[in-house]
């Protein structure tokens, strides 16, 4: 499916890609000697720097980190909003050989006061506060096995945990990115991209901004999102390529003067963190003509992307989360003998060295090479992977194994929903129904929905409880849903049938 040249295997059975650079610093040296006068950073509202600038400005953060006392393998915490400084600081830190940690500006002050005693940040960077500056300064002896960075999860339930990643693990996961979504390195200088989500999250930082950095693209910036500037900002700026959520996309077809906008040089639009209806696909198809479509999945423990969905599937396929990328292996512990569901495993370079300071967990989430990602799922005899549901989310209707991934599928495919989440909800004779969280438009309609449901899935399957809500769903900055806040025994309309 995805090109696998250039790949071998260690002692492990772990593959990795030969031929990478040894660091992020040496990737972005070798960026910047080719591409120094290129446009590299855009912040909107803010600056604009080319690759020489940012290198020159990086290195004296570097530099300034090191008059403060930062050596190599210290801890560095990151609170900045998203812009120019943030990356600044980001590759400052790198280029002090010292370990970034970059922090949920979403995050309480309780949880803030968490990440930086857990992670042991010697020095933080905050906002309103200039950043350190000296003679500039570059560690030149990174290697791959070293760690980078320490990305604390958004996870559902539980403290957050640092999720150690290393050089190598970042520059896997740029070489997945460029192989899954066919972009030819040697064209990549090219390409612009717009970055709406957070960069404290894998998603923003890995996959979009080190993606550009590694081939002399540009990225562009947004701080704070609007879904007017989303769409003024890829005209203007005449971007190539960029990644969100499904509810962006649906908010932002729904402008009236959609059609208004040139979308004329979008080459590559990719989601994630949820199913998308197959006709929400075709619209984006349709609105982004000269792009290619497709659905990535991965979490922070494997960098970013693991799977991925390409642009020929993205309609057929659109209950699946694609094929693996080429260096990763995905198996199945503990399968159902009659579904076919079981926990899925992901082996492969872009997966974390493990969470700092957790032994324990680290020893229970990653087993014999293996991540135990906590998600099922069921694998296609073609490679195609479909999500079934987070382990601890599925829904135990008296006796009978409820997959919400699966009824969220359905109901994505009801018309009139632009997104969907099932959780349980509590009774005393079942032990739990199906409940359906829904965002929706002026087409729905609770009987069709149910005539529709009806037939795709069993009658148990089926939500016999229904709550409308007319604001996006609760999502980590990873897209994943936050069920936790939807769950409750209040607010639900129903049943809506049967008993």
């Amino acid at each position: 499916m995805f090109d696998r040249s250039g790949i071998e295997r260690d002692e492990r059975g772990i593959a990795h890609y030969t031929g990478l650079a040894d660091s992020l610093v040496d990737m972005l040296r070798e960026t910047v000697e080719r591409f120094g006068d290129r446009e590299a950073l855009v912040e909107l509202g803010g600056g604009r720097l080319t690759y020489r600038e940012l290198w020159r400005q990086a290195s004296r953060v570097a530099g300034g980190l090191r008059e403060v006392g930062i050596g190599r393998g210290d801890r560095v915490a990151n609170l900045l909003p998203a812009g120019v400084d943030w990356v600044l600081a980001f590759l400052g830190t790198q280029l002090a050989g010292a370990i970034a940690v970059p922090v949920n500006t979403r995050f309480a002050q309780p949880e803030v006061d968490y990440v930086l005693e857990d992670s042991g940040a010697v020095f933080t960077f905050h906002p309103g506060e200039p950043l350190p500056d000296g003679r500039p300064f570059v560690v030149d002896d990174l290697s791959r096995d070293e760690v980078a960075a320490i990305f604390y999860t958004s996870g559902t339930t539980g403290r957050p945990k640092g999720a150690m990643t290393t050089h190598e693990n970042f520059l896997s996961n740029v070489e997945n990115v460029c192989r899954v979504k066919g972009i030819d390195a040697g064209t990549g200088w090219q390409t612009r991209n717009l970055v709406s989500v957070p960069l404290f999250h894998v998603t923003g930082c890995n996959t979009q901004l080190l993606l550009q950095l590694s081939f002399g693209g540009t990225t562009v910036v947004m701080p704070k999102f609007d879904v007017r500037q989303f769409l003024q900002v890829i005209e203007e700026e005449r971007i190539t390529m960029f990644t969100t959520v499904p509810a962006i996309y649906a908010l932002a077809l729904k402008q009236p003067d959609f059609g208004a906008f040139d979308m004329s040089a979008v080459q590559h639009v990719s989601y994630g963190g949820a199913p998308m209806a197959p006709a929400l696909v075709e619209r984006i198809k349709a609105a982004f003509p000269q792009a290619r479509v497709g659905n990535g999945f991965g979490l922070t423990e494997t960098s970013s992307i693991s799977t991925f969905l390409p642009h020929e599937h993205s309609v057929e396929h659109a209950d699946s989360v694609g094929f693996p990328a080429p260096v990763v292996d995905v198996a199945l512990h503990e399968p159902d003998p009659d579904t076919g569901v079981g926990e899925l495993l992901i082996r492969a370079p872009n997966v974390v060295a493990g969470y700092w300071n957790k032994p324990e967990a680290t020893a229970e989430t990653f087993v014999d090479g293996w991540l135990h990602t906590g998600d099922l799922a069921r694998i296609e005899e073609n490679g195609l992977v479909k999500l079934a549901d987070r382990a601890k989310d599925v829904i135990n209707r008296g006796g009978e194994n409820v997959y919400s991934v699966e009824v969220e599928n359905a109901l994505a495919s009801v018309p009139g929903v632009v997104e969907a989440a099932v959780v349980g909800v509590p009774d005393d004779v079942m032990g739990e129904k199906v409940g359906a969280v829904v965002v929706a438009d002026e087409s729905f309609d609770t009987d069709a929905l149910l005539a529709h449901l009806k037939q795709q899935l069993a009658d148990f399957k089926i939500p016999q409880f229904l709550r409308l809500s007319d604001q996006p769903l609760p999502r980590n900055p990873g897209g994943k849903l936050l069920k936790r806040d939807l769950r409750g025994t209040s607010g639900w309309h129903g049943p809506l049938w049967g008993r």
